[in-house]
């Protein structure tokens, strides 16, 4: 077997290995994001989200920190033999294995009922998706096509930063970089931009913070219930505003999550954009490094939008007495929900939440709300999508620009650093298509939490207009 046929049939190993792991993988991210679904309350799934973006970004500072150490040198993992990066991954199974057993174990999943009698599982579960993405929620349906374009500008960046290293130190240097030392930079670029979107994880969730005093009240059992906590609560506000000498401050509405989101998405454009004038490998590793600041943000927001949007249509409705006299909110649900016109202008805004501490509420039906790991599945088929579009894409783009792969080496070429302007042109395509994606996410609404928020905070202000002098 000559040495090319060999090459050949190692590659192709390789490539069919990688979309198994990755299929793997994406099962694996979906289960746990559905489990957050499951456990955390509707008030708590920001919060939640927030802190599965940071332990992920943690993951990510420790897996680059392996990848950035030299593991050949280190005392028994260099019996495993192999290159660098065999030796990692070695690491990642002996990691992943017993956290995720410890993940199943500890988790206690409750059966659910079968209200129909059973039919083929296959059929049912094309069914079931069939059904979940032509009756998906307008606002999910958004979230998706903002994370279509969105990760057809990650990918690039996630596959190829680290040649983009490689490539940018060839230029500083002008000759062809040790590939070992390279690729070990680009491994430490890419722990400061996990170092970075851990500190980003735990900075920008406070902008999203809902104060608690715009929140709903278990008390909240109608809207007349609620506007007359309202002035009873400004009535409060304002003697002890008074009593203090002090003008009355009412509580300030956060930063909306699609106003977060657009603003990652925009910083990624401009980032991307400037490796025009990227030269140096010091210039390099700090434009991967604040890339780190978007990756919190997308590991973050759209998940906490979509479960906000879930857990609301998994609440039941409130009484038939009740929902006669406002209009309800959107819920997922198979019946189309009720509208109603005011009666009058001047009646309080449209009520929006979700009444999570109601127990009188009519039972829709089990078959009735959609299921969020259905829809966490969609989300993340349209996050899975753009991988083969950006192979095509970014195939064609190394062919004009390089004459070939990111790795030239294994297009008969000796260099596989120098000379190669590829993948800076691949970046520069993610970020056209995060632009795209930052138009798409201002046609995401805000969510029922932020609408009834930012209501209560209306009603809030014209009472106190109301009562002053």
């Amino acid at each position: 077997m000559t040495i090319k046929k060999a090459n050949n049939i190692a590659i192709g190993f390789a490539v069919v290995s990688f979309y198994i792991l990755d299929f793997a993988l994406n099962g694996l991210q979906a289960s746990l994001r559905n489990l957050l679904l499951d456990v955390a309350p509707a008030d708590q799934l920001n919060a939640g989200n927030a802190w599965h973006g940071r332990m992920t970004n943690a993951g990510n500072i420790i897996g680059f920190g392996f990848g950035f150490l030299p593991l050949a040198k280190l005392p028994i993992i260099e019996l495993l033999g192999g290159t660098q990066f065999r030796k990692f991954c070695v690491i990642c199974i002996i990691i992943l294995v017993p956290t995720v057993w410890i993940t199943c174990y500890c988790h206690e999943e409750q059966k659910r009922e079968e209200p129909y009698k059973k039919q083929n599982k296959l059929k049912d579960v094309l069914l079931g998706i069939q059904s979940a993405i032509v009756t998906l929620p307008r606002p999910v349906q958004r979230v998706c096509y903002v994370q279509l374009f969105a990760f057809m500008g990650w990918f690039p960046f996630l596959f190829y930063s680290t040649t983009y290293m490689g490539q940018v130190m060839a230029y500083e240097l002008d000759r062809e970089p040790d590939a070992d030392y390279a690729t070990r930079m680009g491994e430490f670029a890419m722990l400061l931009y996990s170092i970075v979107g851990v500190f980003t994880g735990f900075l920008l969730p406070h902008l999203a913070s809902r104060d608690r005093r715009l929140l709903e009240h278990t008390d909240d059992v109608d809207e007349d219930a609620e506007l007359t906590r309202l002035q009873q609560t400004v009535r409060e506000w304002r003697v002890e505003a008074a009593r203090q000498g002090k003008p009355l401050r009412l509580p300030i509405m956060p930063f909306l999550l699609r106003n977060i989101w657009t603003g990652a998405l925009l910083l990624f454009t401009i980032l991307t954009f400037s490796t025009f004038f990227i030269t140096t490998v010091f210039q390099a590793t700090i434009f991967i490094s604040l890339v780190g600041i978007c990756w919190a943000v997308a590991m973050w927001v759209p998940f906490a939008i979509i479960m906000e949007i879930l857990k609301e249509g998994r609440d039941p409705q409130p009484n038939a007495a009740l929902a006669s006299r406002r209009p309800s909110h959107v819920r997922v649900v198979s019946t189309p929900p009720l509208y109603r016109r005011p009666l009058d202008e001047r009646q309080p805004l449209l009520r929006s939440r979700s009444f999570d501490g109601l127990e009188n509420g009519v039972h829709v039906g089990p078959a009735a709300p959609m299921a969020g790991g259905t829809v966490l599945g969609i989300h993340n088929l349209a996050i899975v999508l753009p991988q083969f579009i950006v192979a095509l894409v970014t195939s064609a783009i190394f062919r004009i620009a390089d004459g070939g792969s990111p790795e030239g080496h294994l297009l008969n070429d000796d260099n596989k650093y120098y000379g190669k302007t590829g993948v800076g042109w691949v970046l520069r395509f993610g970020g056209c298509c995060t632009l795209i994606a930052a138009l798409i996410v201002r046609r995401v609404p805000p969510t029922p939490t932020e609408k009834a928020m930012r209501r209560r905070l209306g009603e809030m202000k014209l009472l106190r207009e109301d009562s002053s002098p």
